[in-house]
């Protein structure tokens, strides 16, 4: 097995994601078959982080805190309890706390809180520390990992994928090629109109920050906050991941000082602690967003050979475990994948 990447490896999106383990604060009523997707993920990721952290010897901070979803205000108070009402309706673990109790469990929290929802089922974990634990144990599993290589086009002949040409020149021959590109899954050359999926970009600008006077005993967060607007995830160290914008700039990576601005202001609205912490680095990524907000996973049916793994939004982190057990068993000829997220499901939109 051969796996390409056009830069260091796993320093894209993967780098930029918060790593935010969230099928419960993400669920959305229109989306129950992504929803069960992501639920069966996140039951897997305990063993997940554990296998990495034995075959790599790495740490993947796999964090069980749970989540706290915040209002400030009457019309988020209210939002917030339709969004109780929509998980008891899911079956899905949430529950609603006064805000001095939330402020017991976060001291941080800012005493003007009107309402929170608990959700001790969404946990965290860091990308970047998956990415290198990854690499590590697929190497160990006799991967060949080839960073810096940028692929032109695919090669489809006779029918059927047959493999990849390079930017230098080098063609890659395979019998099978997974697309798993990201947000740049949509663009790629060779592909034939038929079996193209819709991938877009969506753009995502966020800081992290580091606190100089980490407590561990007393740290500014241990759960991650969301609220409307943004997000705090802490890595349980000192470091804090502030995000996100969504915006559609396509692949725009600029880094703007009004979303900064912006991300800073609510955030110190329920944490006004953030505003003593230093700022480490300002980022922007790309999110890989389809129609339906669902990923692209399996065979595709208009090229033999051919099969994807992209399209994850906001739950590529999330749904790791998940999407590794779908490719492995479509790759072996086990299964021919889920049929709401199989790229067939895009065939009229390509033609």
């Amino acid at each position: 097995m051969l796996v390409l990447d056009r830069g260091p490896l796993g320093a894209e999106t993967t780098a930029v994601a918060a790593g935010m383990l969230a099928p419960v604060s993400e669920a959305d009523a229109q989306e129950r078959a992504l929803v069960r997707l992501g639920l069966e993920s996140a039951r897997r990721w305990p063993a997940f982080a554990a296998e990495l952290a034995d075959v790599s010897g790495i740490d993947v901070g796999y964090r069980e805190s749970g989540t706290l979803l915040l209002a400030r205000d009457g019309d988020e108070a209210e939002a917030l309890s339709r969004e109780l009402a929509l998980r008891e309706q899911l079956g899905l673990e949430a529950q609603a706390l006064p805000p001095s109790q939330a402020r017991a469990l976060e001291p941080a929290l800012a005493p003007g809180l009107r309402a929170a929802l608990e959700i001790p089922g969404d946990h965290a974990v860091d990308p970047r520390l998956v990415a290198a634990a990854l690499a590590v144990a697929a190497e160990r599993a006799g991967v060949t990992l080839r960073p810096n290589t940028a692929v032109a086009r695919l090669l489809a002949r006779e029918g059927r994928a047959r493999g990849l040409a390079l930017e230098d020149g080098e063609e890659v021959r395979a019998s099978q090629v997974v697309i798993a590109a990201g947000p740049w899954s949509g663009v790629l050359d060779g592909v034939p109109q038929d079996a193209r999926v819709p991938v877009r970009p969506v753009k995502g600008q966020l800081l992290r920050l580091r606190d100089p006077a980490h407590d561990p005993h007393a740290p500014l967060l241990r759960r991650v906050v969301r609220y409307e607007g943004g997000y705090i995830v802490p890595r349980g160290d000192g470091r804090y991941v502030l995000g996100a914008t969504s915006e559609e700039r396509g692949f725009d990576t600029s880094v703007t000082a009004l979303a900064l601005h912006e991300l800073l202001r609510d955030a110190s609205e329920l944490v006004p602690g953030v505003l003593e912490l230093e700022v480490e680095e300002l980022l922007a990524g790309l999110r890989p967003g389809t129609p339906d907000n669902a990923p692209v996973l399996g065979a595709s049916g208009a090229l033999p050979g051919l099969c994807w793994a992209t399209g994850h939004h906001r739950n590529g982190v999330l749904l790791a475990p998940m999407t590794g057990e779908l490719l492995a068993a479509v790759l072996a000829g086990e299964s021919e994948g889920a049929a709401e997220f199989s790229p067939d499901r895009f065939a009229e939109v390509a033609a």
